[in-house]
């Protein structure tokens, strides 16, 4: 069946939105006094969430006496600093053209709140382009669930067998495959160290945006 939607994961896959993540975990230890730290160990991080990236950036445990006004924190700086650095990969603005040229439509599904989701595509000029945003405020369960891509499908009035999910982590590839969509991992997006997305057991994995150019035009998109 042919492709005729591509759907894409926000952080790691749609947007390199780590730099802003960053940017707040070195202000928060700034302002305490601590030196900055190795931006790898929170890009590492991101897929885990605030919790996971607070985690690391004081070296302190979610159950340890003041982790959750640490976490808090986070989340309201980051409330008001979370479209400063953030960007789409290079090559996504690229590939998004050539799906809009070839008359498909994409979206997003993210497990990331809709008033964080909502202002980053706002500001970075694709709200008006994507034809849906789903968050977690949209449904019951998030990915691993099938459910958000469930809904995309239904708004779309697609198939999910003419539908592409991409996405940066297992829980993606899961949600996609159950829902019955077509599914793409990348490598470019925050992965664990430990993690592979060749282990996955995607329909495809890409090392960069523009490859997945090709995936549109070959196998997954043919009759």
């Amino acid at each position: 069946m042919r492709i005729r939607a591509v759907l894409f994961d926000m952080d790691g896959t749609l947007l390199d939105t780590a730099p802003d993540f960053i940017a707040i975990c070195q202000a928060m230890r700034a302002d305490r006094g601590l030196p900055p730290m190795n931006d790898k160990h929170i890009r590492d991080e991101i897929s885990g969430g605030a919790r996971a990236m607070v985690a690391v950036t004081f070296a302190m445990d979610p159950e340890s006496p003041g982790f959750e006004e640490l976490r808090l924190e986070f989340l309201e700086r980051y409330l008001v600093g979370c479209a400063v650095h953030s960007k789409l990969f290079d090559g996504m603005g690229e590939l998004l053209a050539d799906i809009e040229k070839a008359n498909l439509i994409w979206g997003v599904v993210t497990n990331k709140p809709l008033r964080f989701a909502e202002p980053i595509m706002q500001q970075l000029g694709l709200a008006e382009r994507s034809a849906l945003l789903i968050c977690p405020d949209h449904v019951k369960n998030s990915k691993p669930d099938p459910e958000p891509l469930i809904l995309a499908c239904k708004m779309l009035d697609l198939d999910p067998a003419s539908v592409l999910f991409v996405g940066d982590d297992l829980r993606d590839i899961e949600s996609g495959r159950d829902a019955g969509t077509k599914t793409a991992a990348v490598t470019f997006g925050y992965i664990h160290p430990d993690d592979n997305p060749r282990h996955w057991g995607a329909d495809v994995v890409v090392d960069h945006p523009l490859e997945l150019r090709k995936v549109l035009d070959s196998a997954l998109c043919s009759c």
